[in-house]
């Protein structure tokens, strides 16, 4: 999801849709998986770092906060690295700082230590394996894409119900420090996902002919055109209002339980939960999107479910007791896993497959202000009340807004504009056609004979039309 233009891959290459493309995608799910599930994941360290450091929950939502701006703002970054050393390369290197990130954070001192560790450090890694293994996915499949992003982004909540208990398990056994250095050696696996990432290799007949192409094309790193496009404007505010709330309930979901007096296992079992019902969620939502009637729809197909997402926050507002919590995790799964599933499809729905990556590199860059201040604000306003139910309530009207802005704007913006240059070019068909029907019988005469005239001069080439300005009717 790196802003690259120069590295979209060699043109003359189809998507196989298969083949080593699964290779690719079991890479992709391991990525995807650790890249989303772990800044969560990591939430149920925070009660072992508040009592370590004595701050409060707003300054350990800064982990999470920081891990996901890391991974949606280095998108240029990125772009840059991939451009220069291909995807593979940047990927090893990327798991190597992820691993590196943990491994030191377990010798951290201080919480501002553990921000620059596994928040900096870590993010990064994830971003430098998270952007380049969604461009080789989309290299590898096309009529497929659909159901591929569905699967591959059903790793997140795999690894939701993986790492949370088991982060759970290492704090109990090891304590934070320990836990943060077992995580650490397992992220060293997106260094073997990275050796999966094979790049696809043009034709021979046509590597000359497009050797020059494809240098003019590596100078331009961001095409920022993507911003005249009002379809692309729309989503990325959309998408902007959305990551404000989308990722607070998962992070604070657990300490909500706590607080209202459940034990630790018990508590972390609620991310389980949202995690299992997100495996279904997100692959099935991905074979709807694929069907033909859907497909074109997508758009308002996820601005359903952002306010899905939004209605479920409201109501898990009002969650009192254990069972409560239970319900909202579930059709919070659902919902969450929906928008997972569909925010990349639709983004390149929007903008084309040709400008995806550059435009996929913007919207991430915008959201990560966003990311960023999300969890801290809901984190201020749980000190300042001591009320989860006003961080839920935020939180889904933040969503049910980004719902809103994208549905409306499509509606009365993007597909007014899609319907523009279909009507333009009706309009030049139809000039071109009635200059030709203007045409006196007389010139139409003179082109019969010219052609005939040709005809009998050009010998036939082994059956093949050829064409010139001269002879075009």
């Amino acid at each position: 999801m790196g802003a690259v233009v120069a590295d979209d891959g060699p043109s003359g290459v189809k998507a196989p849709d298969g083949g080593w493309g699964w290779a690719v995608l079991f890479g992709c799910f391991i990525i995807t998986g650790f890249s989303y599930a772990f800044p969560k994941a990591v939430s149920v360290f925070f009660k072992e770092l508040i009592r370590e450091f004595g701050i409060g929950y707003s300054d350990t939502a800064w982990i999470s906060s920081i891990l996901l701006a890391m991974l949606y703002g280095t998108g240029p970054l990125c772009s840059v690295c991939v451009n220069r050393f291909g995807c593979r390369p940047v990927m090893l290197v990327g798991g190597l700082f992820a691993s590196m990130g943990m491994v030191i954070a377990s010798f951290c001192t201080s919480i501002v230590q553990v921000y620059l560790t596994a928040g900096v450090i870590t993010g990064l890694g994830l971003a430098l394996n998270f952007q380049p293994s969604l461009i080789m996915l989309n290299r590898y499949f096309d009529k497929r894409r659909p159901l591929a992003n569905g699967l591959s982004a059903a790793g997140s909540p795999v690894f939701l119900c993986a790492l949370s208990p088991l982060g759970q398990i290492l704090q109990h056994e090891y304590g934070w420090r320990g836990g943060f250095l077992i995580l650490g050696g397992m992220l060293l696996n997106c260094c073997v996902c990275g050796a999966l990432m094979r790049p696809l290799e043009p034709p021979k007949k046509s590597e000359a002919t497009k050797e020059p192409a494809e240098k003019k094309v590596k100078k331009k790193l961001l095409d920022f055109s993507v911003f005249k496009d009002g379809g692309f404007v729309i989503y990325t505010l959309a998408a902007s209002i959305m990551v404000l709330g989308l990722f607070v309930p998962p992070v604070f979901v657990v300490s909500y339980a706590k607080d209202l007096g459940y034990q630790d296992t018990k508590a972390a079992f609620l991310l389980t939960i949202l995690g299992f019902i997100d495996i279904f969620a997100r692959p099935i939502c991905g074979m709807v999107a694929g069907l033909k009637w859907v497909r074109p729809r997508c758009v308002y197909l996820f601005s359903f479910a952002m306010i899905f997402n939004g209605f479920t926050d409201l109501m898990g507002s009002m969650s009192v007791d254990y069972g409560g919590l239970v319900v909202f995790c579930i059709f919070f799964g659902i919902s969450y896993g929906m928008v997972g599933a569909l925010q990349f499809e639709v983004l390149m729905a929007i903008v084309g497959t040709q400008k995806f990556s550059s435009a996929i590199g913007l919207v991430l860059l915008a959201e990560a202000m966003a990311v960023l201040i999300g969890p801290p604000s809901a984190g201020k306003l749980l000190d300042a009340t001591g009320r989860y139910m006003f961080v839920f309530i935020i939180a889904g009207i933040e969503v049910t807004t980004s719902a809103l802005v994208l549905a409306l704007g499509n509606f009365f913006c993007i597909k007014k504009k899609s319907e523009e240059p279909h009507t333009k070019e009706e309009a030049a068909e139809r000039e071109e056609l009635n200059k030709c029907e203007d045409k006196t019988p007389e010139d139409a005469k003179v082109d019969s004979i010219e052609v005939e005239q040709f005809l009998k001069d050009e010998p036939e080439k082994n059956g093949e039309v050829v064409t010139n300005p001269e002879t075009c009717v």
